[in-house]
């Protein structure tokens, strides 16, 4: 294998090829340096007391929602009747998958990577796949509520085949996200430093500019930012003019929603994005030479993915938990647990009855109704 590329962005997995000790001849300081080149050892130090505190946060309150929704759809309601019923049940297990990976990525931070050049490629290959599935799924819920909401007719319509088109749908998302996670398994492997500390990373072929790192970068960048945030912003905006035309008393409360639902998408995944987009122009035409301005995006890069990792927590939050018959099936489950009925007893309970909304076309309106 030839000579690996390096990148100015240290951010564990995600496209951080090598220990910064390891080649320190990658970039050259900017005027006001006299060393000649730039030592990045100590943003090791400060990956190591930033992310493993924060993905173990991240993991135990994710863990919890998630595991709380999969229980849910498949012993309290014990079937799947609607295609958002489908994607939320996926959405679910893809971030279960998903944080489920952070812990190895907590104990690399630390101690390095000691699990061998298997397991760093299995689950670098599984965070990548969960990672674009999530994605997708996303996009998939807010297709599916633009059809319930404004195409209402053709929903009612294909109503009884929308669920096995729902399931054939996220087939092809996990598919897909197998597809796109390839590289992964291709350039995922265990680098050793000069201080004998081992570590998971992706090392690209040397081949000319940099194409293959700049097309896995952008691959990353359109499936897992660009095409969700411009369908769901499409999607919303719609239904947005469809509710204001409404005459609802809940449709202020819908808006809300979607508002909170969006801005959260942008808040958790713009800045790392941004920085991934920043090191894919640096790989194609190396810009950025000062020592200060690589270690501020370095730092940044920690602080970005960090953010966009809560996502995998709060989606539960934003997609499930708001919805009515959600909240009235948690609410069952409060009770009986207070009344020390076994879970049996779930199954013969009649569920409350669903106050009306004016967007619910199914069981489930995950990410409008409140």
């Amino acid at each position: 294998m030839d000579e690996p590329f390096t990148t100015f962005m240290t951010t564990g997995a995600d496209y951080t090829e090598t220990d910064p000790s390891d080649y320190t001849d990658d970039y050259y300081d900017g005027p006001t340096q006299n060393t000649g080149m730039c030592d990045r050892g100590w943003v090791r130090m400060f990956r190591g007391q930033y992310e493993p505190p924060l993905f173990w946060i991240i993991f135990i309150l994710g863990a919890v929602g998630n595991l709380l929704v999969v229980w849910i759809y498949t012993t309290v309601r014990n079937r799947l009747k609607t295609m958002t019923d489908v994607y939320l049940l996926n959405l679910a297990v893809a971030d279960l998958l998903f944080l489920c990976m952070l812990p190895f990525w907590a104990v690399d931070a630390i101690k390095g990577w000691n699990f061998g050049i298997s397991v760093c490629k299995l689950v670098s290959a599984i965070y990548k796949i969960n990672f674009f599935s999530s994605m997708l799924l996303l996009t998939c819920i807010s297709v599916d509520r633009y059809i319930a909401i404004v195409q209402v007719t053709k929903a009612q319509n294909l109503k009884k085949k929308r669920l096995f088109y729902s399931k054939l749908v996220c087939l092809g998302v996990w598919f897909v996200s197998t597809l796109l996670a390839l590289p992964e398994f291709i350039f995922a492997e265990v680098k050793t430093n000069q201080k004998n500390q081992s570590f998971c990373t992706l090392v690209y072929w040397n081949n000319i500019n940099n194409r293959t790192k700049i097309l896995v970068l952008s691959l990353q960048i359109c499936m897992g930012f660009c095409l969700p945030l411009l369908v769901m912003v499409f999607c919303y905006s719609v239904i947005i003019r469809t509710l204001l035309q409404a005459r609802n008393f809940e449709k202020h409360k819908a808006l809300r929603v979607i508002f909170v639902v969006v801005f959260v998408f942008i808040l958790s995944q713009l800045p790392f994005n941004t920085l991934l987009i920043v090191e894919a122009t640096q790989a194609a035409n190396t810009t950025i030479t000062d020592c200060d301005t690589i270690f501020g995006f370095d730092v940044a890069g920690q602080v970005a993915k960090g953010l966009a990792y809560t996502h995998a927590c709060l989606n539960p939050f934003l997609y499930v938990f708001i919805g009515v018959r959600f909240r009235q099936d948690l609410m069952r489950i409060v009770k009986m647990c207070a009344g020390n009925l076994c879970i049996g007893g779930l199954s013969k309970t009649q569920p409350v009855p669903k106050r009306p909304s004016i967007m619910s076309d199914t069981d489930t309106t995950p990410a409008l109704s409140i």
